[in-house]
């Protein structure tokens, strides 16, 4: 146990760098009594500074249990800022964005800012970003022995994305003083069970669902509910182990190898899945006591693609004027009601004509950067001079009107993992996104595919083979492609369904149907758009290779019809010869509020 542990073990454990955290989990004590006995002892984090190349007097400062404090504390006003750490899946420079413009908003209001992040790839780190710059991990051990030092006035956790908040209730309860949102809100946004009980008070409709720490109880909820079921553990980063569950079965499965991680503490979220809903999102501003909504965005992906994947546009090009004020009304209530204080993103499915609220996430989301680009409102920096004690009614905030649109990409790693099947789902791939910008939705689409580095073509042929539950879909788009003058390559079963709609395609074998086949054309270069969606349990052949060889030879790939009906809009806007560049302040100059 921690307390046998010999005094001097104890403290080499601490000094070769062992973490309170994982100390607690091989003593199995809690972190808090690791921590105790840590102090009791004088074991406490020391920094040194490491002095910036090429820049006189300029630092960041890095932390040991093997020297001297040589950072000297002054006794200015400070505001401690929250980075999201390492740059990986879920956890992308977006929420960067939102932590620099924090550090700039602190310092404009008279505070010194103290940024705690450990990534050297973001600008956040950057040694002239912020007064002061610990290059640390996210953790509670280290930021609360920064805290302790420094004495800010408090402590911004809700701009680095997930991983500052999953730490932001045990800050509080070791004496950190948390502004903006507080723990007990973002935990109520997280409990499932909770959070349903607010949206029955504000009479918002959700689908049905439930939270389960154990077989029996998610067979309950899916027994409740109906399948499918849309599953995923909670507190994670980019929908990390998130699912769609068809059957009993898969749940069956899926429990299983979610067992380790599920806990009371820590249980499933199990949602009614809505099948093909149109996905939107919102980003609020809040004080505790209103909010403002620039903008709703829209995903282009239906339901089921997780939205940090999903292409996303804005203004909504398929949802009604009656749609968008529901869900700015439902938004300013929820953040209300919730006492948000500083950002929130709330995702929303349209069902049937009907919206649903998915999730409620009071932080900044990923999306902040985008629509602050996009309606030139400074959303980080607005957000950040609420939680110093403005009120939103300082800023006489009016919604944006503008004639441009603005089409969010996800950038996907797939090139690096070459046996990794790259199709989208509710568990988060990306890596990063991008944006286009233009006058008509086609064009900033077409630019946002480009900005990937993966052009949509305006000339050749396109390879459709479609699953049989997208098929219906698929006829706007092959239509669209031979009236642009593309040739059409079907599989046999897409073949025979095209032509039953007046759709010429020349055929294809799939690969165990013999040779030339898909490979075979796509490695000659006769394929210069690969339109496939997953046929998944319904076939007895696995078709990821189709998808995998496109990544192979450098070929745009998509695998939803709803990509692929805005790809044809891309394209016949480039053929138009509508293609133009303008800055992004000529844009802005065009907003009127």
């Amino acid at each position: 146990s921690g307390e046998q542990l010999p005094a001097a073990l104890f403290e080499k454990a601490k000094k070769d760098g062992f973490a309170d955290k994982y100390l607690a989990k091989l003593l199995q004590k809690p972190e808090s009594e690791i921590r105790e006995r840590r102090k009791k002892m004088g074991l406490e984090e020391a920094w040194e500074p490491v002095p910036v190349s090429g820049v006189e007097d300029a630092a960041y400062y890095y932390s040991s249990y093997n020297c001297k404090d040589l950072v000297a504390r002054d006794k200015s006003k400070k505001i401690m800022v929250l980075g999201g750490g390492p740059n990986r899946i879920g956890q992308g420079i977006e929420f960067d964005y939102c932590c620099v413009h924090a550090a700039f908003s602190i310092r404009e209001a008279g505070y010194s800012s103290i940024m705690v992040n450990c990534n050297p790839e973001t600008v956040s780190t950057d040694y002239d970003t912020s007064d002061k710059l610990y290059f640390e991990p996210l953790t509670v051990e280290d930021v609360l022995s920064i805290y302790q030092k420094e004495k800010p006035e408090g402590v911004i956790c809700q701009f680095g994305g997930q991983t500052p908040l999953n730490i932001a209730a045990e800050l509080e309860a070791n004496g950190v003083k948390i502004i903006g949102t507080s723990p007990e809100t973002i935990d109520l946004a997280e409990d499932r069970d909770r959070f349903r009980v607010i949206m029955e008070k504000l009479n918002i409709p959700q689908p049905p669902s439930g939270m389960a720490s154990t077989e029996k109880e998610a067979l309950a909820i899916a027994e409740r509910i109906g399948y499918p079921l849309m599953v995923r553990p909670s507190y994670v980063l980019g929908g990390r182990g998130m699912r769609i569950v068809q059957d009993e079965d898969m749940l069956r499965q899926y429990v299983k190898a979610a067992a380790e991680d599920v806990s009371p503490d820590r249980p499933l979220l199990i949602d009614k899945f809505l099948v093909d809903a149109i996905e939107a999102e919102a980003d609020a501003i809040c004080d505790g006591r209103d909010a403002f909504v620039p903008t709703v965005m829209q995903h282009i992906e239906y339901a089921g693609i997780h939205s940090g994947d999903s292409a996303c546009v804005i203004p909504p090009v398929g949802i009604n004027e009656q749609q968008i004020e529901t869900i700015e009304e439902y938004t300013r209530r929820i953040a209300i009601e919730m006492k948000v204080v500083g950002l929130m993103n709330i995702q929303y499915a349209i069902y049937k004509g009907e919206v649903f609220i998915l999730e409620a996430n009071p932080r900044a989301s990923r999306t902040v950067p985008l629509v602050s680009k996009v309606c030139n409102i400074p959303m980080a920096k607005i957000a950040t001079q609420i939680m110093l004690g403005k009120k939103l009614s300082d800023f006489n905030l009016k919604k944006p009107v503008f004639s441009h649109f603005g089409v969010k990409e996800a950038v996907l790693p797939f090139n690096m993992f070459p046996d990794v099947d790259p199709v989208l789902g509710p568990e988060m791939r990306s890596t990063g996104e991008v944006l286009g910008m233009a006058d008509s939705f086609g064009m900033a689409f077409f630019k946002s595919q480009e900005a990937t580095k993966l052009v949509l073509p305006v000339k050749g042929n396109v390879l459709i083979t479609i699953a049989d539950r997208d098929k219906d879909r698929i006829v706007e788009v092959a239509k669209s492609f031979v009236e642009m003058g593309f040739g059409i390559v079907a599989t046999t079963g897409t073949k025979a369904f095209l032509a039953e709609h007046g759709v010429p395609s020349e055929g294809v074998l799939k690969v165990h149907e013999g040779r030339p086949n898909i490979v075979d054309k796509l490695k000659n270069g006769e394929i210069n758009l690969v339109i496939n969606t997953p046929a998944g349990k319904q076939s007895d052949h696995d078709d990821s290779y189709i998808r995998k060889n496109a990544i192979k030879n450098g070929l745009l790939y998509i695998t939803t019809t709803a990509a692929a009906k805005a790809a044809t809009e891309g394209i016949k806007e480039r053929l138009h010869g509508n293609y133009s560049v303008k800055s992004l302040q000529d844009y802005h100059k065009e907003i009127s509020f």
